[in-house]
Order: C-alpha cells, then sequence, then structure tokens
C-alpha cells in the first residue's frame, strides 16, 4: 500500500508492507530519504500501520531534517567518483562530451556542450561507468564462484543496492560509483552469490566471505554513508 501523511504541513509519501515474519510494526527512512517504510506483521491492518507512523511524527521529522542538502550537477558543484571529490565544470566550446581531469586544483569532471544539458549528459555519463565497473566486477566474481549471470542493469533503485533474479539478472543502483570503490566490489560479490543462494543464509554468507575480503568494511559503510549516495545530482 502506498499513500501519504501529512505532518507539520508536509504531505511524506507512505509505503506499507506486510511481512510473513515480522513480530511487530517497524518504521524507516527510505534510503532517499523522502518516503517513510512502514513493514507491519501479516494481518496487521494497514491503518494500524499508518496510526503507528503518526506516533512517531517527531522522530520522522527529526530524520528528514537530519537528511543530507541536496547536490544537484550544475557547474562548480563538488561529486564524489569512486569516493573521490571531484568539481564539475562546464566547457562550453567542446562537443557534448564528458572527460576526467586532474590538476594542482584538485579532480575534475568537465562537461562539454549546452549548459542546459548537463545534468542529463553527466548523468548518463555516470550510469555508464558505473555499469562498466560492475560487469568488470561481478565477471571477476562469476569466474571465481563459478557462477555466470545472464545480464546486468544499472537502475536508480531507492529501496536496494543490488538485486538478483531467479533467471540470473543482476541489477545495481547505478549510485555506486559514488562511493568508495571496495563497496561497489563487495555488492557484486554479494549479488553473484545470490546466483548460487537466493538467500541469506550461512551458507551464503560463508560463500561471499570466502572471495571478497571487505564484507564488514563495505557493510559499515554503507551503514553510516549509504543514504548520502541519494543526495547527488538530486534538485534541492
Amino acid at each position: 500500500m502506498e499513500t501519504t501523511i501529512e505532518i507539520d504541513g508536509r504531505n511524506i509519501p507512505v509505503r506499507i508492507t506486510p511481512h510473513p515474519r515480522a513480530r511487530r510494526i517497524s518504521l524507516r527512512l527510505a534510503r532517499d530519504a523522502d518516503a517513510v517504510r512502514i513493514t507491519v506483521p501479516a494481518g496487521i491492518p494497514e491503518k494500524q500501520g499508518l496510526a503507528f507512523a503518526l506516533s512517531r511524527r517527531d522522530w520522522i521529522l527529526g530524520q528528514l531534517e537530519r537528511r543530507p542538502a541536496a547536490v544537484p550537477f550544475r557547474p562548480s558543484a563538488r561529486i564524489p567518483l569512486r569516493g573521490k571529490m571531484h568539481e564539475i565544470i562546464h566547457v562550453p566550446n567542446r562537443r557534448g562530451v564528458v572527460w576526467q581531469e586532474e590538476n594542482v586544483e584538485g579532480a575534475r569532471l568537465c562537461v562539454a556542450g549546452d549548459p542546459d544539458h548537463l545534468p542529463r549528459r553527466l548523468t548518463d555519463w555516470l550510469k555508464r561507468q558505473a555499469r562498466q565497473d560492475l560487469v568488470q566486477a561481478c565477471t571477476v566474481y562469476s569466474q571465481k564462484m563459478n557462477l555466470p549471470f545472464r545480464r546486468l542493469s544499472v537502475r536508480d533503485q531507492k529501496s536496494r543496492w543490488g538485486s538478483c533474479s531467479t533467471r540470473g539478472n543482476l541489477n545495481f543502483s547505478w549510485r555506486l560509483i559514488f562511493a568508495p570503490p571496495f563497496v561497489l566490489d563487495y555488492l557484486a560479490a554479494h549479488e553473484v552469490a545470490h546466483l548460487a543462494e537466493m538467500n541469506h543464509s550461512a551458507r551464503f554468507w560463508k560463500l561471499v566471505r570466502q572471495h571478497c575480503p571487505h564484507v564488514d568494511t563495505a557493510e559499515e559503510w554503507l551503514r553510516d554513508h549509504g543514504r548520502t549516495l541519494h543526495r547527488w545530482g538530486a534538485e534541492g
């Protein structure tokens, strides 16, 4: 169920999801910090989940106020690329391409062409970079684990960083290109391992840890910083 709740004059999107193993009602902010996710035990009315959210209105407002400020893709903005900050530079007298530079002033992402097209052009380029890195990482883990995948896609997923279908297709958030490389690498190993274990059992984690030594470091980074990945390129 998807609806909205009004708190202090703000309409906040809400998604209510029944879960057969849930023992109590719980809520959290979505990773992009713009919506509330409520999980209810099976058989609990959805209106009870809404009432629970309204009883936690102060917590919700506090979380929204603490969310990282949006950083649109504009000239002079600074964004991370593979964990390293880059300044966006508009180059008007070149064809519509994107490239990286580094000099004494620091790392830069140069975007040519019409300034009105800069956000879309940079977004498309970043998605290609993400797909390139993910294909490379997934291919490595696919060979190590002897688990071939069929297709890899990058999307702007809000609820998860990656997923694996029963047909052997891998899907990832393109926003992983903002994170340090060890984070993207870990998520590649995580989703490839799901080709053998479509769960988070002990066997699954043993397989991931056998091939990826930085599981805990990457999980910690995502817990601490994952929400920030949705601020880049967003319009505040």
